[in-house]
């Protein structure tokens, strides 16, 4: 198992560079008058497919050599992962395979069918989805991508932290959801090569506590059951996330869905942008008392935007 350091990162940018949006940083003074702290929000809820998630999808696919790409690209997904993967295939014309549940969101149906995925429908279980899956691979060939535990995703995520250390300087800490932690272990690589002083601290729902319950216990326990409206966040950790989390993250925190939903709300409101609830759980925990901002300054990873209009949480 390669773990991926700070260098395949750098790379990752450079191969990325014209195909994803280096998005902005937002800050809003009510918001850092309300946490006593300097916030500043990297936006990737206007990243292309509304996600980080196709920062990492379009490094592995445009790493692919000429041959691998040929047959294409699969995976098993019904979030974010999977319309990105599917975008970043047809950038490269190659044909994207993704199995989903069929009880996945019309809005995510509609979204990978639109990037030009080609969909086979699945029962909703882990076990369904990777036989499926194992049969979509071995019938085209194509390249399995797993949505984190895969070393060019990893590295790929960690751009964003990047960028927003290039833009606006070292911090104090330096925050992001967990789920799967493709996302967090890519954001440590970056914080502690560029802000090698900043805090890395991740924020998880409390419904969905496995990240922080396997971070303090020292191994991994799975993701049982996770009831939470940030239905980002659902999935376990990889042996290759963790180890990375176990050596470059300073702590995870739990999050309430009452703060996940203030946070979310809070975002909306004072800053006028759309943010999903797994974007908000970093801002909760700081709401919430968990990880104390007072006079310091915090760089936030805003993951995505893609809500559900018809279902909003207020």
């Amino acid at each position: 198992m390669k773990i991926p350091d700070y260098s395949d990162v750098v790379r990752a940018h450079s191969r990325i560079a014209g195909v994803v949006h280096r998005t902005p940083l937002y800050s809003s003074e009510s918001i850092d008058r309300i946490t006593g702290g300097t916030l500043f929000f990297k936006c990737e809820n206007f990243q292309k497919v509304g996600a980080f998630k196709f920062r990492g999808a379009s490094n592995a696919v445009f790493s692919l050599s000429g041959e691998e790409a040929q047959k294409g690209v699969a995976t098993h997904s019904s979030g974010n992962h999977a319309a990105a993967l599917a975008l970043a295939a047809r950038m490269r014309n190659i044909p994207a395979y993704i199995v989903m549940p069929w009880t996945a969101s019309e809005i995510k149906k509609k979204a990978v069918a639109g990037y030009g995925g080609i969909i086979t429908y699945c029962e909703p279980t882990l076990a369904a989805r990777e036989s499926t899956l194992a049969k979509v691979v071995a019938e085209t060939g194509a390249t399995m991508i797993h949505p984190y535990d895969n070393l060019m995703v990893i590295a790929g995520q960690g751009t964003a932290a990047k960028e927003m250390i290039e833009d606006a300087g070292t911090f104090d800490i330096i925050m992001a959801p967990v789920g799967g932690g493709g996302l967090l272990s890519g954001t440590a690589l970056s914080a502690k090569s560029l802000s090698p002083g900043a805090r890395v601290i991740a924020a998880e729902p409390a419904g969905a506590d496995d990240a922080f319950r396997s971070f303090y216990a020292g191994e991994i326990f799975p993701s049982v059951d996770p009831r939470t409206i940030a239905d980002g966040l659902l999935t376990s950790l990889s042996e290759r996330t963790f180890t990375i989390i176990m050596g470059k993250v300073d702590g995870i925190v739990t999050v309430s869905e009452e703060k996940i939903v203030e946070a979310m709300r809070m975002v909306w409101e004072r800053m006028k942008i759309i943010i999903e609830p797994s974007s908000a759980v970093p801002l909760g925990a700081i709401l919430e008392g968990k990880v104390d901002v007072a006079g310091v300054k915090t760089g936030i990873i805003l993951s995505g935007g893609n809500v559900d209009l018809e279902n909003l949480p207020f």
